[in-house]
Parts: structure tokens; sequence; C-alpha cells
């Protein structure tokens, strides 16, 4: 726990040293970080080693885009096509922080280690994606299609996952610390050695899955789920 709140105290600080502005384009961030002198990410980022939000602002105007820091609870980018997402990762980009992709249809693509923290992937149909070690850090997945998905190791923290297809999802080594699993369907889903700390999972179909070595303090469940758990796993 130590370690993840360090990581994150680092994380805040090295942001608050050099901010992480994200346009709704990547041409727009690309024409700020010229007027502007930032670094671009190549996505629709733009890392500035101090910033100026009246410049900003004017910078943003004169390119008709609109930007947010990264990190904030929305998306900022106008809805990103599934074959452009599939076509940038393919040229080696991982950078989608904030993407919109609500309804995209992702279902068997390759996204391992990507970050697509904060995005919008509710209805998003990524049923047999490997999205192993990804970054969904706070993303709203909530009634996505991620059955069969490959989501071992993925930082899945403060995730919403409300009435999610994860049956037969491999979630081993996942941390889904205080992610929303409410009314999730894990059912044959792998969750071994899963960090689960404080999340959501009332309601949630835990029917033959492997919770063998997951971490569940604080969870919240209802008691005949928690019972089910403590039935067909060693916790």
């Amino acid at each position: 726990m130590k370690n993840i709140i360090s990581i994150a105290l680092n994380s805040w600080s090295r942001q608050k040293q050099q901010p992480i502005l994200l346009f709704d384009s990547v041409a727009a961030a690309s024409d700020v970080a010229f007027i502007l002198g930032g670094q671009w990410d190549g996505c629709n980022g733009v890392v500035m080693s101090k910033c100026d939000e009246v410049a900003v602002n004017t910078a943003a105007n004169l390119v008709d885009a609109k930007w947010c820091y990264s990190g904030t609870c929305f998306a900022c980018l106008a809805s990103l096509k599934s074959d452009e997402l599939i076509k940038r990762y393919a040229a080696g980009e991982r950078n989608f922080i904030n993407a919109n992709l609500r309804c995209a249809m992702l279902a068997s693509v390759k996204l391992s280690e990507a970050n697509l923290s904060y995005a919008k992937l509710n209805l998003a149909n990524l049923s047999k994606a490997d999205l192993s070690k990804v970054d969904l850090t706070a993303a709203d997945l909530s009634e996505a299609n991620l059955s069969a998905a490959d989501l071992s190791q993925a930082y899945l923290v403060r995730t919403n996952l409300t009435k999610t297809d994860l049956q037969l999802a491999d979630l081993r080594g996942a941390n889904l610390t205080r992610a929303n699993l409410s009314e999730v369907n894990l059912s044959h889903a792998d969750l071994r050695g899963a960090n689960l700390a404080y999340s959501d999972l009332r309601g949630a179909n835990f029917h033959f899955s492997n919770l063998s070595g997951a971490n569940l303090t604080g969870a919240k469940f209802i008691e005949r789920d928690l019972e089910e758990c403590l039935r067909n796993n060693s916790i």
C-alpha cells in the first residue's frame, strides 16, 4: 500500500512540475505545442514546463480547440474511431488518456500496455481483447463487453465496471483497488492474485470464478455473494 501511495505522489508531483495538457484533437495538440513551446507527445497531449492558462486558452482559441489537464474526470477528446486507435497503436503509440471510445467495436484487438486512464469505454465491445498490463485508472467501462478478455496485470484502480461482462476474463494479478464492480458478471473469470481491496462487488456474479489468493480487504459484498466466494474459493 505504501508503494502505491508513493508512486501516486511521485506521479502527482511530476505532473505539478510539468503540467500535461490534453486537447480535443491530435492536430490541435501539435499546433499548441508549437505556439507555446511545449513538448507534443505525438497524440493529444502537450507537456509544459509551466502552465499559463491565459496563454493556453488564447492558443486553444486560435486553433479552435478545447483542452483540459491530464487526470481530470471527463474526456475532452472527440469520439476516437476504433480503426484510428488500432492504427495508432500499431504505429507504436500507447498514450490514449481521456480518449472517448464509447460504444467502440474493439473485439480481439491488441492494446497491451496502452494507457487508457480516464477513457470512456462504456458500452464498448472488447471481448477477447488483449488488455494485459493496460492502464485503465478511473476509466468508464460500465456495461462494456469484456468477455474472455486478457486483463492480466492490468491497472484498474477506481475503474467503473458496473454491469460489465467479464465472464471468462483473465484478471490474474490485476489491480482493482476501489473499482466499482457492482452487478458485474465474473462467471468463470480468473482472478487469482487480483487486488480487489475496497472494491464494490455488490451484486456481482461469481459463478465458477477463481479468486484464489485475491485480496478482498474492505471489499463490499452482498452477504450471499460472499458466502458463494468463500464456498468456491480458498481466500
